[in-house]
């Protein structure tokens, strides 16, 4: 890391946000430091390095930015996991269960022809049902999970218990 850079500086905290109680960690700040994003790419490229991805799969609509960047660095193509109705052609789907409800998530079916392996790419694990949601998406569109990469993890919530074992799991920032 460049000395004197901490990850977690980089990240505002905004209280009562989206609603009351909430605090929320605001990566913007540090996606906008050129120095800050570099290391965030830097670190990330280090896990591909290790786990040999042939393709990052970003989940909308953060995991687009993160994911491209580093698709970008690692010269591996990109594949966006899209909320329904997004994607042009065929598409394989899979529903999840929210805290109230369920939502959906979609991917085009012909983006991992040949089994390709798979890192999902994410800003920020919370809770964890979409990141599982989107490993399920891999599998059933008959891609090879490999790990999973987030910027931020907010550990409290207990998301990396619901993510698929024994696939890596690797958060540049942990909070508590």
């Amino acid at each position: 890391m460049t000395a004197g850079l901490e990850l977690r500086d980089l990240v505002r905290d905004i209280p009562d946000f989206p609603k009351p109680g909430i605090l929320f960690r605001d990566l913007t700040p540090l996606m906008r430091d050129p120095a800050g994003w570099q290391e965030v790419i830097r670190r990330l490229s280090g896990l591909c390095e290790r786990l040999q991805p042939d393709l990052i799969v970003g989940i909308e609509s953060r995991g687009f930015i993160v994911g491209t960047a580093l698709a970008t660095s690692v010269r591996l193509g990109f594949v966006p996991v899209r909320k329904p109705g997004k994607l042009p052609g065929p598409v394989t789907g899979v529903d999840y269960a929210l805290e109230y409800g369920t939502d959906r998530l979609e991917i085009q079916s012909d983006a991992f022809d040949g089994g390709a392996r798979v890192l999902v790419v994410d800003d920020l694990l919370a809770t964890g049902g979409t990141a599982a949601a989107c490993a399920q998406l891999v599998t059933a569109a008959g891609g090879s999970l490999c790990g999973f990469a987030f910027v931020a993890e907010l550990a409290g919530l207990g998301g990396r218990a619901r993510l698929p074992e024994p696939h890596p799991v690797e958060s540049l920032i942990v909070y508590g």
